[in-house]
């Protein structure tokens, strides 16, 4: 919802475009800088506890959020929101890998919980744009009755009696690690508006974090993370894909908002209706993904999926002034649209298959890590692309910022590709199937 809200709240707090960037990034910070520990956390603590635990901060945080009269307040809760949320959403894709077991089941339990994001990002879309009319607080005060509904079934629903990971708390993995992907992401948030020297400083800093990270674990007895999971091939392209859709599609929406309200003059709930298409077209389709994943296998979806989203990207690329909604907005969303349905649950399926359920919530972590520092990467370009061309020309400026998504998603063909084949090789005997899944 926040998105469609963007240009009130620039509006009403007086805030930067490069400033209004941190209402987008400040819960890209929090969120990215601490799902590896989060979803460590939910393996060891117990997913319903930690779910819950941190539902009830992302309610008190949309809140604060919604009474804000400050931009660097309002950034600071959306900090925290993103830090609850951090241990929010790997517990919750780590209760369903856990509930079903590998295989038609798990497929069909991530393609309904797919849907389920799908149908929340169309609604949000939709009450954002209707809320903004009224005012863009009640974007953040929306999200505080749904986690309170959300909570209050889990603590009905959920499980009590689940088992708790082994092993013993990894706390200098976790302030390494945590502190490495807070400095990468606020790093690439921050380069375009501080100098080159800084900017290559962070980078190092971030690099001996990391370097850091791997020694200790490699030598603590229970590791945060167990870095042999990093062997699995289709783990590894899973989570290069999700950088690649959600980097790429924070960055175009990031644009599209601006290019829909700022230069055009269009209503949030106008805008709003421009996205919903491709909103609906996931909603409605995910729940099929499970069953393609079964037949054709999920590296054939991804890289369709990804050819259906560099589509999608390049008909936007024909934006001017006068925009025709039946040849370049439609079919621009419905191609995003068969992309995310495409890519979105095999990705979470991939993702997933063949770790050991004591490290799903791991996996989960690694997985949603991805997205938002793709998110935060990709954005920090595309804003750096906006600002630096769209005085002297609006529109030579948005579609440069567009073709940053573009080239991101061809990355993202050329990964998903080698996936392909990989498969088509592995079929020769057994054995290989099972190294793949090791």
């Amino acid at each position: 919802m926040v998105g469609v809200a963007l240009p009130s709240i620039q509006s009403d707090l007086g805030m930067t475009t490069s400033s209004l960037q941190w209402v987008v990034s400040g819960y890209v910070l929090g969120y990215g800088g601490l799902l590896l520990l989060g979803g460590r956390t939910a393996d060891l603590l117990g997913r319903r506890r930690v779910f819950l635990a941190a539902l009830a901060v992302f309610a008190v945080a949309s809140l604060l959020g919604g009474l804000m009269n400050d931009g660097t307040l309002l950034i600071a809760a959306r900090f925290v929101k993103g830090i609850s949320a951090a241990f929010t959403a790997p517990a919750a894709l780590s209760i369903i890998t856990t509930t079903f077991a590998e295989g038609p089941a798990r497929n069909r339990a991530l393609s309904i919980f797919s849907a389920c994001g799908a149908s929340g990002f169309s609604l949000g879309l939709v009450l954002s744009g209707l809320l903004t009319e009224i005012g863009w607080r009640w974007t953040f005060l929306m999200p505080v009755p749904i986690a309170i509904i959300a909570l209050i079934a889990g603590l009905r629903l959920l499980s009590r009696g689940e088992e708790r990971g082994e092993g013993g708390h990894d706390l200098l993995g976790a302030a390494t690690i945590t502190a490495a992907m807070l400095l990468l992401v606020f790093t690439v948030v921050e380069a375009p508006q501080v100098s080159v020297l800084r900017t290559v400083l962070s980078v190092v800093g971030v690099v001996v974090l990391v370097a850091l990270f791997v020694v200790v674990e490699r030598r603590v007895r229970h590791p945060l993370v167990r870095l042999g999971i990093l062997r699995s091939a289709p783990l590894v392209r899973a989570n290069i894909g999700l950088v690649i859709l959600f980097g790429s599609y924070v960055g175009f929406q990031f644009v599209a908002m601006q290019y829909f309200q700022n230069l055009l003059g269009w209503s949030a709930l106008h805008t709003a209706l421009a996205f919903l298409p491709a909103g609906l077209l996931v909603a409605i389709t995910s729940t099929k993904m499970g069953k393609l994943a079964d037949r054709f296998g999920t590296a054939p979806l991804i890289a369709l999926g990804t050819l259906s989203l560099i589509a999608g990207y390049v008909q936007f690329l024909r934006v001017d002034e006068h925009p025709s909604l039946a040849t370049m907005v439609l079919p621009g969303m419905v191609l995003l649209g068969i992309a995310f349905a495409l890519t979105f649950p095999s990705l979470n399926i991939q993702a997933t298959n063949g770790v050991r359920d004591e490290e799903q919530g791991l996996a989960s972590g690694l997985l949603n890590t991805s997205g938002q520092v793709g998110g935060a990467v990709v954005l920090a370009v595309v804003t750096a692309v906006l600002t630096s061309g769209s005085q002297a020309d609006p529109i030579a400026g948005f579609r440069a910022a567009i073709t940053v998504s573009v080239v991101f998603a061809l990355i993202g063909l050329v990964v998903a590709l080698t996936g392909v084949r990989f498969r088509s090789r592995t079929k020769t005997t057994a054995d290989e199937k099972v190294f793949e899944m090791v």
